[in-house]
């Protein structure tokens, strides 16, 4: 299959899906991520690992690229885009936006709107330590494997099960709820 018909997939996949709904706006703090995919030899998604600074609560996670929805940002999806180009330093003109993957809640009362897209690998990925150690691109078909080894697929584990490792990283929390939602969402509608 190449490029152009796995996005296709993909994309239709995200869009036919029932997603979360948001949370009661009063309870939660509105954010959003942009789950990332890349080809390179294969379909990637991407991730950012947390800087390793003391006292930073997200100190090592892995996690998507995003962050809280400013007053100047025309939508939800506008915050994903801004906070990736502020991040990793990729822009919107270089990123296809799929659809949003719906709302994830976090323990700290967040309320994570996560979209998808696809990065046309224009310019490179620059970041700033002091908040992010590193960047890592994971193959999109070892993560749908880990999904069903672990017999995550066609149910929802628990907070404390769901975990993705990956090398000398472990995708856990909010992260891996996304992460798992968007996988159910892909298998499931391309089997």
């Amino acid at each position: 299959m190449d490029q152009k018909d796995c996005i296709q997939k993909i994309h239709t996949a995200i869009e036919r899906a029932v997603h979360p709904d948001p949370p009661d706006p009063n309870l939660f703090q509105s954010t959003s991520v942009m789950a990332l995919f890349a080809f390179d030899e294969g379909v990637e998604l991407i991730f950012i690992q947390k800087a390793d600074v003391e006292g930073y609560p997200w100190r090592n996670q892995m996690a998507f690229p995003g962050g809280h929805v400013d007053e100047q940002d025309a939508s939800t999806q506008a915050t994903a885009l801004r906070e990736l180009e502020e991040e990793m330093g990729i822009c919107s003109k270089d990123v296809e936006v799929m659809g949003s993957l719906g709302h994830f809640q976090t323990i700290n009362n967040k309320d994570i709107e996560a979209f998808t897209g696809v990065w046309n690998k224009m310019g490179q990925i620059s970041f700033d330590p002091a908040e992010i150690s590193r960047v890592i691109s994971i193959p999109f078909s070892y993560l749908t494997r880990v999904h069903r080894e672990k017999g995550y697929a066609g149910r929802r584990p628990s907070i404390m099960e769901l975990t993705y490792p990956y090398e000398d990283v472990l995708i856990w929390g909010v992260t891996a709820k996304i992460l798992h939602h968007l996988i159910e969402v892909v298998i499931l509608k391309n089997k």
